[in-house]
């Protein structure tokens, strides 16, 4: 189980092998696959084919689109929205309204509509349906200023764990398993870690971080203050606080440096992610 505060987003085709637990909202994209439980205080929506292998339970409304399977019980206290074809093998409760949609997509019947009014020759009603469209098209979800957010295509699992992009950790987290990402991993501080690190882009370490196994970038590596890593680290460049232990061999190909974090922990935080993509317009754009 995947215990956080805040809203969860998980993004399109991933596949994840906990449960999830939290305190704000949870947003499951299309083509997902879940193997445990969702435990949300507030509202879950899961998007189209996805599939849930446990229980769901929901403090808020629930929204599952077409296809979705849901392999547990479902249990929430609002409202519940399901597409054409849902299945809930152990059934459901729920205190709110429940909606079940037509199999027949709402753009099927605005398009009928648009072709009618085309073949009497109403242009300008075309424009004002379209324009009208245009304006209420769904706004971006706010959401919390705590947050998991997972990229499109991630594998997350107890042993290996795959990712898309960047993996950014914050403050006093518990992993377990190993990660690999196709961009820059940065980890505050006292954080811990246990297995692997590999990233094709840059690798953070904050202040007293604990690392059981080894890092291997091929950027630079960088360990803050009172860092301990049970491994080997391997990078392009790696800089190293004085303060820091390291149980196995440093492999530099450029060479590896001491840095003095007090004059270094500004600019660091600036020049690390430079050419990486923000986090934060990723799941902008998922919620759009």
């Amino acid at each position: 189980m995947i215990t956080t505060t805040g809203d969860v987003v998980i993004g399109d085709r991933s596949l994840l092998r906990f449960g999830v637990n939290t305190d704000g909202r949870i947003f499951v994209g299309e083509h997902v696959i879940i193997d445990g439980v969702l435990h949300s205080a507030n509202d879950v929506r899961v998007d189209i084919f996805s599939s849930i292998g446990g229980d769901i339970h929901c403090g808020g409304n629930v929204f599952l689109g077409e296809k979705v399977k849901v392999k547990g019980k479902l249990s929430l206290k609002g409202d519940l929205d399901v597409g054409d074809s849902v299945q809930i093998e152990k059934g459901f409760e729920a205190k709110g309204w429940i909606n079940i949609r037509s199999p027949i997509p709402v753009v099927i019947y605005i398009f009928v509509y648009l072709l009618q009014l085309l073949k009497m020759g109403r242009s300008e009603e075309i424009e004002r349906i379209l324009e009208e469209l245009e304006q209420s098209e769904g706004e971006t979800i706010p959401i919390s200023e705590s947050f998991l957010f997972i990229p499109d295509n991630s594998l997350i699992s107890v042993s290996n764990s795959k990712i898309e992009g960047s993996l950014s950790i914050g403050k006093e987290c518990k992993l377990l398993g190993n990660y690999d990402t196709k961009g820059n991993i940065s980890i505050e501080e006292k954080t811990e870690i246990l297995g692997s690190l590999k990233a094709t882009g840059n690798i953070f370490c904050g202040t007293r971080v604990k690392i059981h196994g080894t890092i291997a970038s091929n950027g630079i590596v960088n360990i803050s203050d009172f860092v301990e890593i049970i491994g080997d680290i391997s990078g392009d460049e790696i800089t190293l606080s004085k303060t820091a232990v390291v149980h196995g061999k440093l492999i530099g190909k450029k060479g590896v440096s001491f840095l003095n974090s007090s004059k270094e922990q500004a600019t660091e935080k600036v020049k690390r992610f430079e050419s990486d993509i923000d986090m934060v317009d990723d799941v902008k754009e998922m919620l759009e």
